[in-house]
């Protein structure tokens, strides 16, 4: 069964955020001032993940604005560093080009920072995922809001993407995230973490049933 459709019936891994979408949305909520920025980092993460593809066949790229519209459309979120690392928080996993360095020149080193507190060693996390992940969680536990709101944003899209097979592992995913990535977040005091453990938490039961 197909779940989270929106009104038209479009599957919800299909959802994505076109250029002027953005546009339109920065212009009525964002700050015009900085607006081309987020256009900027809208650009780098499509180019980044132009040839990846996630496990139902859609673009990877989807994920990333999917991540940005949870931002906004269920926190009234457009602070603009979060946006834009929001687009660029698998940047540095999934590129040879861009560094840490390229993302502090065009976006600033708080947006650089929050982006590589994001990373994870793909290379090493193929050897040994789990502890990968609790060296993961173990960063986030004492990094910005910032860093963890993406960090659920970006986990509520997958888990929402399970019934589509995304996941090798989705019963491991969603253990994981309300093991260890939730208790972060209801333990942060920031109403926008305990509003996405909140969602987390209800995807998850509906995934299980």
């Amino acid at each position: 069964m197909e779940l989270h459709q929106d009104p038209s019936h479009q599957p919800y891994n299909t959802r994505t955020l076109s250029f002027e979408e953005l546009e339109e949305r920065l212009l009525m909520h964002g700050d015009s001032i900085t607006m081309s920025k987020v256009l900027d980092a809208y650009e780098m993460a499509r180019s980044v993940h132009a040839q990846q593809v996630r496990n139902d066949g859609t673009p990877f790229f989807d994920h990333s604005a999917r991540t940005v519209l949870i931002l906004m459309d269920e926190l009234g979120a457009y602070d603009t560093d979060l946006i834009i690392a929001a687009f660029l928080h698998d940047v540095l996993e999934d590129s040879k080009t861009i560094t840490k360095g390229i993302i502090d020149y065009n976006f600033g080193s708080y947006v650089a920072y929050v982006v590589e507190m994001l990373t994870k060693d793909l290379t090493q996390a193929r050897i040994d995922p789990d502890g990968v992940d609790l060296a993961h969680v173990a960063r986030l536990a004492t990094a910005s809001a910032d860093c963890v709101i993406i960090k659920l944003a970006a986990r509520l899209d997958n888990i929402r993407c399970l019934s589509y097979n995304v996941k090798k592992n989705p019963l491991v995913y969603i253990t994981n995230t309300l093991e260890r990535y939730v208790p972060i977040a209801e333990a942060s005091g920031n109403q926008r973490l305990y509003t996405l453990a909140a969602a987390i938490r209800s995807e998850a039961n509906t995934f299980l049933g």
